[in-house]
């Protein structure tokens, strides 16, 4: 694992902006089709990396209360996670014990007494996952609840972030596989920021829309009156932190900052240059202390050209009154509309076209040049996984 401090960071992102160089590696990378139209491989993603790896699957602050959940789908199977009475957070699978049906429909909300009841017959569970009530028990038949309570999921809460893996008894070791990237939330304080809400787009293969958020090669061309106004082109940094990376993106406002004392450069972010944050497999973060951030989830569909992306919106201050509240609404809907009319119209309806060219056969793979070495690195990983193999060697950034 390789950090450098933030000042650093920004030292060189300016240095490339004013010689008009970026990050690179020594040579390029052709992805073969299949990666991301083969049924196989798809399954393999989904059995290998996205059961097997921690998820952050929920925000601290979308469950700020006891007895409050949030209900999901995650690569096909239901999940609950709860806040129960002692402030603990849980994970289960959302099937009931007796037939199987879901507890908790898809969504967010608050079970005041703690108890999530079966709408199928009626079992009574608590927010801890153990079965306090068996509708007509006398009628039923004599049923042990000690060893029919939820199916528990590993799960641990950390710096505002919810964790889960969706193979029961996995270990759950958040430190060894999130190095220093985890470590660095702790200064952002995201367990208390306002959760102002969430959106579902549609995209094609989940690889392909997520390598979109690891270069900037693309701003200009894809994005000339959105992200390019604010951020420059094919200008990036790269980190590493085993398969999780913090991305380095200049701001045209970096050419101010020479005039800023060199020990204020750290404090920068989100002036003069921007981190993307990435959570292998499947999250980004994008954090601004002064605005609303952004955290997309990508989860694989039902087929190898389908992503659900799920838009997380919060705010680091909850607003003060009605009026104040109102004011972040408003100023939410305009990001909505800026912001996911440029993830929909430009990056996924690319992509969809892309998915569409992939599948076409017309050439070889698809090629990363040596400024894309996120993506490299992201598929190295990918690849790494799919062999399932721990002996092999890891990649290097």
């Amino acid at each position: 694992m390789n950090r450098q401090p933030i000042a650093e960071v920004a030292e060189t992102l300016l240095e490339c902006f004013e010689s008009n160089t970026t990050f690179q590696t020594d040579r390029m990378m052709t992805v073969p089709a299949a990666s991301y139209i083969d049924p196989a491989q798809w399954r393999a993603e989904r059995e290998l990396i996205f059961k097997r790896l921690p998820l952050m699957l929920a925000l601290s602050c979308e469950l700020p209360k006891p007895g409050d959940y949030k209900a999901m789908e995650v690569v096909g199977l239901p999940i609950l996670i709860t806040r129960d009475k002692a402030g603990t957070v849980h994970a289960f699978l959302n099937v009931c014990a007796h037939r199987w049906a879901p507890l908790a429909p898809q969504g967010r909300g608050n079970c005041p007494n703690f108890r999530f009841v079966c709408p199928f017959h009626g079992w009574t569970y608590g927010a801890d996952g153990k079965l306090l009530a068996v509708a007509d028990r006398a009628k039923f038949g004599d049923v042990d609840k000690s060893t029919r309570g939820l199916r528990e999921l590993p799960c641990e809460e950390r710096h505002g972030m919810i964790f889960v893996c969706l193979t029961p008894g996995s270990a759950l070791d958040l430190d060894s596989y999130y190095g220093a990237l985890l470590q660095e939330f702790q200064q952002f304080g995201l367990r208390d920021w306002y959760f102002i809400g969430s959106r579902v787009l549609e995209a094609p293969n989940w690889k392909l829309i997520c390598t979109n958020f690891f270069e900037s090669y693309h701003f200009a061309t894809q994005h000339p009156k959105t992200v390019s106004l604010r951020w420059v082109s094919n200008l990036c940094h790269y980190e590493s932190f085993g398969p999780n990376m913090r991305i380095g993106f200049a701001e045209h406002a970096i050419a101010q900052l020479r005039d800023v004392p060199r020990a204020q450069w750290g404090q920068q972010e989100g002036r003069a240059f921007t981190f993307m944050r990435y959570f292998f497999p499947n999250v980004v973060c994008s954090l601004y202390l002064s605005e609303i951030s952004l955290i997309a989830q990508f989860f694989p569909g039902s087929t190898p050209d389908r992503t659900r992306v799920v838009t997380l919106y919060v705010r680091e201050k909850s607003p003060k009154d009605a009026a104040e509240r109102a004011e972040v609404d408003s100023h939410l809907q305009s990001v909505i509309e800026v912001g996911e009319a440029t993830l929909r119209d430009e990056d996924f309806a690319t992509g969809i076209a892309t998915q569409k060219g992939l599948e076409s056969g017309a050439h070889e793979g698809m090629l990363y040049g040596r400024n894309e070495r996120g993506p490299q690195y992201f598929h190295e990983w990918v690849n790494w996984y799919l062999q399932d193999n721990p002996r092999l060697p890891k990649p290097v950034l």
